[in-house]
């Protein structure tokens, strides 16, 4: 093995230890989040509330974009939750949600793929909704 497979097997190797694999799950069903939804390097965004509802994961901010709610997956790393969605859009592309939920914090990052397009990188704080 070279040193360059090495490292990447390494690399996974750690990640599958520290993340372990995602499950479709509802665990997360009942909650909800308000925040912002704020694109990397803006100052401002919208505000948005993130729902887990019937094994399907939604964000209000992305609503008028016509982004989809999409099923959501879980893994737990800790004391925390990670959780993986995929909502989509027909004019705007795929947003590929990763996130983490500790205690009543929700922190991810939403990811616009948009074919022949760079990618944007946008981020949501939220707490959980009461």
């Amino acid at each position: 093995m070279n040193r360059k497979t090495h490292t990447a097997a390494a690399i996974a190797l750690a990640t599958a230890v520290a993340f372990p694999a995602f499950a479709e799950t509802n665990a997360l069903d009942g909650r909800s989040f308000e925040g912002v939804f704020i694109q990397r390097g803006k100052t401002s965004g919208d505000a948005d509330t993130l729902v887990f509802k019937d094994g399907r994961f939604r964000s209000s901010a992305c609503d008028r974009y016509g982004y989809s709610d999409a099923a959501y997956k879980i893994g737990a790393a800790g004391d925390a939750t990670r959780f993986e969605a995929e909502t989509e859009s027909p004019k705007y592309g795929r947003l590929v949600w990763s996130g983490v939920i500790r205690g009543g914090k929700l922190d991810a990052t939403a990811t616009m793929v948009r074919d022949g397009k760079s990618s944007i990188e946008n981020w949501v704080v939220a707490a959980e909704k009461n």
